[in-house]
């Protein structure tokens, strides 16, 4: 009788053992897909944790250039026309910014470094291109993670309801993070009024310039007088801008310089007669430099010179390689007349 009952237990633990190895087979598939076979007696029959996936090709791509050689850098700037103050003091900077690291490096006490920059001066004196190859100078330098440039006017900062200019300026912070945002006409943000949100916009930058102090870097930009009374409203622009580099009107030789340039990228020859066209041309216009916008002028002047020369050749029967690449004097003539 009490083999009878042991025979029974026997059948009952080998029924309960076979369903629980049924369970863990089902827990096996639901979480791996597809059932394990099972581990040879001795072996461990934990499942193998999959392998972390290798970095995609999309996060690749998102990744910050390296930084460029800063004697390429150099290079670079000294081959812009003009700009003899600007880049004096592009250069004081770099080597104000490798002894900092050199006196780091050795545990020697060091001044705060303010690398914020007010530019001030006309339209088209190289604010903006000055201020794209400084996120590449501090980028190659160490000082900022990424190098890129964002360009904002008080239209990318400011909203028109309460609350809203914040976040929209909070988002080209972001976007700015790791380089350079480049605020033109900052003045801008002082609306003078009860119910402007400009404030709002600078108060927001400020505290960015604060919190992201050692990866992000701010230049502001604009008419002379207009960027000093800005940077004197407010104590906190006072107190960290103190850098400022002032852009000086092109000479008549500079601008000159700068309309021979145009015609060498796009493969243009200036007929001999034309060139004291051209140079009456730009004299003319540049009457008032705030209107004409010193190389900002010149590239118009020489677009309008193009649409002269493009009539000129349609009206012709055929037309050479010679012909494609000419300005002639004519061309200037009719740009002026037009």
């Amino acid at each position: 009788m009490s083999k009878s009952k042991d025979d029974i237990i026997l059948q009952q633990l080998d029924v309960i053992r076979t369903l629980t190895e049924n369970n863990l087979s089902r827990m096996n598939t639901d979480f791996w897909g597809t059932p394990k076979p099972s581990a040879p007696k001795g072996e461990s029959s934990k499942p193998e944790v999959p392998k972390a996936a290798a970095p995609s090709a999309q996060s690749a791509e998102n990744a910050p250039p390296p930084p460029e050689k800063i004697e390429n850098l150099v290079a670079e700037l000294e081959g812009y026309i003009g700009l003899a103050n600007i880049k004096q003091e592009v250069k004081n900077l770099i080597n104000m910014v490798k002894i900092h690291k050199l006196r780091e490096e050795n545990g020697l006490p060091t001044e705060d470094l303010s690398l914020h920059m007010v530019f001030s001066g006309n339209p088209g004196t190289g604010k903006t291109t000055v201020a794209r190859i400084m996120a590449r100078i501090y980028h190659s330098l160490g000082i900022l993670s990424k190098g890129q440039l964002v360009e904002v006017d008080r239209s990318g900062l400011v909203a028109g309801y309460v609350g809203q200019t914040a976040l929209k300026t909070k988002k080209a912070i972001d976007k700015a993070l790791g380089g350079v945002l480049f605020i033109d006409e900052a003045y801008a943000l002082n609306g003078g009024t009860e119910n402007d949100f400009g404030q709002e916009a600078i108060d927001t930058v400020l505290k960015a310039m604060e919190d992201h102090r050692d990866d992000l870097v701010v230049i502001v930009a604009g008419y002379t007088e207009l960027m000093e009374d800005f940077i004197h409203s407010n104590p906190g622009l006072e107190s960290r801008f103190n850098r400022f580099l002032e852009f000086e009107d092109y000479t008549l030789d500079e601008m000159m310089g700068i309309f021979r340039m145009r015609c060498s990228k796009g493969k243009y020859t200036l007929a001999p007669d034309a060139e004291g066209e051209v140079r009456q041309f730009i004299a003319v216009e540049n009457t008032h430099p705030e209107t004409f916008g010193n190389a900002r002028g010149v590239r118009n002047l020489f677009e309008r010179v193009l649409v002269h020369q493009s009539n000129r050749l349609a009206g012709m029967e055929s037309v050479t390689k010679d012909d494609l690449m000419l300005l002639t004097a004519e061309d200037v003539r009719a740009a002026r007349e037009a």
